[in-house]
């Protein structure tokens, strides 16, 4: 086990093909091979905390804890969708040792990766199983290729928030959006990270001057699984009218996504008895984008639920 002292030695270590972990949480294949060298990321300075920036910004380290983003204050204040995202994650025991960016770069749960007996596109084969075997908990959205949803729930918090990732590699750091993470293309890989780059923290913009959130994880059991969907809702509401709203949603599609039609479908929606026309008119946008598998036909519907849901508690929430 190696263990860096900063970001540049462990550049350094992943330059000679070791493999980086953290809260080493959510693993799957491959994993190390016997007398493979891994890089422990938890003690890497700079890469832990959350630091307020200018202009009502802020900076969380990407080796941050799940549980220390639920617990902080300051970021309940100022990113309250993100917070309430994170404390609704897994299970206490997973969110003290998950972190930020292990949530964001996790492998996902498809079965067929993880069983030796199969070969598909995440593991450099051909075709995807699940599409002719069990696809019950897959995607809604269906682009071609593989059919298993991304797993990370802060990476839907982080669309919503209109976050940056910053990447370090060897030739220097760099930012993209949050969304430019997880573009995989064909759809073979859970993110676009290269052997030799690291998530070094993410970089949130200032709240909405009126903002408003809404937050919703639906799984098979209460806690301790992963969202059969997700749906996060941020709006901004002065005078009791929405006039900018960003509405995200994970475990639907090959990566999380944001739903622009549905947040167009917003803009104009007042905060009151009666505001159900604007919900309406955003829900229907949900609808029509679906492409559902055979057996993910009834996800349709709860991603409808989840969306609405999102909305109408963000529209009653007095902003906090």
């Amino acid at each position: 086990m190696l263990r860096p002292a900063d970001v540049d030695e462990a550049l350094a270590h992943l330059g000679t093909g070791a493999l980086a972990r953290a809260g080493h949480t959510g693993a799957a294949p491959p994993e190390p091979p016997v007398g493979a060298d891994v890089v422990d990321l938890t003690g890497v300075e700079g890469l832990r905390g959350v630091q307020p920036g200018p202009e009502g910004s802020v900076r969380v380290g990407a080796a941050t804890t799940v549980a220390e983003l639920a617990a902080d204050a300051g970021l309940a204040r100022s990113h309250p969708a993100l917070v309430r995202t994170a404390g609704a994650l897994a299970t206490p025991e997973v969110r003290a040792s998950a972190t930020l960016g292990g949530n964001l770069l996790q492998r996902n749960r498809c079965a067929y990766l993880r069983n030796p007996a199969f070969s598909c596109l995440q593991d450099g084969g051909h075709g995807c199983p699940a599409r002719g075997g069990d696809h019950s908990r897959g995607v809604v959205m269906d682009a071609g290729g593989c059919v298993e949803p991304h797993p990370s729930s802060l990476a839907v918090a982080l669309l919503a928030q209109g976050a940056q990732v910053e990447l370090a590699c060897p030739e220097g750091r760099r930012r993209v959006e949050a969304h430019e993470l997880f573009s995989s293309g064909s759809g073979a890989g859970d993110h676009v990270l290269g052997p030799s780059e690291l998530v070094v923290a993410v970089h949130l913009p200032a709240k909405f001057e009126d903002e408003r959130v809404g937050h919703l994880r639906a799984s098979s059991r209460s806690r301790a699984e992963w969202p059969l969907v997700e749906a996060v809702a941020r709006l901004d509401v002065p005078a009791g009218t929405v006039e900018r709203a960003r509405v995200a949603v994970g475990a639907v599609a090959r990566e999380p996504l944001r739903l622009p039609q549905v947040e167009e479908a917003l803009i104009g929606t007042r905060a009151e008895r009666g505001a159900g026309e604007g919900v309406e008119r955003a829900v229907a946008q949900v609808r029509q984008g679906g492409t559902p598998l055979p057996l993910t036909g009834y996800k349709v519907a709860l991603l409808g639920a989840a969306v609405r849901g999102v909305i109408e508690e963000a529209l009653a929430d007095p902003g906090r």
